[in-house]
């Protein structure tokens, strides 16, 4: 099966400095893993860059000016006490999310059914109004507002990394042509994400305890998500595709492992439609970089 790969240099240009958690190291593993024989069916493309205006799908003019206005000429700035711009951040923002709009542009054009977009920093913390938690622009959701834009009548987001995508939940909580559905450690950052949060009934949040293995994840995948996608019959299915949830991560306590994320994205592969994920977390580079590249081998299975 034809499969797109999106990323670009820029995107290990963002600096976010010495000792956290979210650098250049994480895409660089991922890229390593994916540069293996086995991966050279995937077609490689540059990603574009997002205009202000695709930005401005999710997020609002208040934000887009005041993130670019903190990038620093020199050394480094935080948004907030997680979040840290360097004088390369802004372009490194602006192709991850032009990755996005970009493979969903191509995957409803037809040159492919699915693809994955390596890029950072990640987006499911942002919200219309905050940068947060590592992400300065939600690509997934910039990506979802274009796909509408674009014609499309029913959306779906799935979120299966460590931690909840506040910001995606945020952007759509009162659309109902998009259905956001999370599985993510609970209570943990950021907060959100109980399972009352169901928004005009498109929002299905899965919380998962502290010590969860790949069995109760697959349960609870099979008990909620699904029949909610089923009932959806989404026309494009993007995933935000964080590896915190894998048992080495230093980030979280669930307990996932590679299998895991092969059966989710079969399953997900299973609805027949077109799918474009794009890289949220994951902090132990082995293990990331193992489990991007059995998701990706996934989407290229027939």
């Amino acid at each position: 099966m034809t499969c797109l790969l999106y990323s670009h240099p820029a995107c290990l240009e963002h600096d976010t400095g010495p000792g956290h958690p979210e650098s250049r190291a994480r895409l660089e593993a991922v890229l390593d893993a994916l540069a293996a024989p086995r991966f050279q069916t995937l077609i490689r493309r540059p990603a574009p860059r997002a205009d202000d205006r695709r930005l401005r799908l999710i997020h609002s003019d208040a934000h887009v000016e005041a993130v670019f206005a903190a990038i620093p000429r020199q050394g480094h700035a935080r948004l907030d006490p997680d979040t840290v711009v360097s004088p390369a951040s802004g372009e490194a923002a602006r192709r991850a999310a032009g990755a996005v709009c970009a493979a969903v542009d191509a995957v409803l054009a037809g040159e492919a059914r699915r693809a994955f977009c390596a890029v950072r920093p990640p987006g499911h913390h942002a919200e219309p109004e905050r940068a947060m938690g590592f992400c300065l622009f939600n690509n997934v959701a910039i990506g979802a507002r274009h796909a509408l834009d674009r014609g499309l009548e029913r959306v779906a987001v799935v979120d299966f990394d460590l931690h909840h995508g506040n910001g995606t939940q945020a952007a759509f909580e009162r659309e109902p042509r998009v259905l956001y559905c999370s599985t993510h450690q609970y209570p943990w950052y950021p907060g959100t994400g109980a399972a009352d949060e169901t928004g005009v009934g498109n929002l299905v949040n899965v919380p998962l305890a502290a010590g969860t293995d790949g069995s109760a994840f697959r349960q609870a995948v099979e008990k909620r998500i699904l029949p909610a996608l089923t009932a959806f019959r989404p026309q494009l299915i993007l995933v935000s595709a964080g590896f915190d949830a894998h048992r080495l991560d230093p980030l979280g306590a669930l307990l996932l492992e590679e299998p895991d994320y092969a059966w989710i994205t079969r399953r997900l592969l299973d609805f027949g439609t077109p799918i474009v994920s794009a890289l949220e977390g994951g902090y132990h580079h082995q293990a990331l970089a193992a489990s991007a590249a059995t998701h990706v081998e996934t989407l290229l299975e027939g």
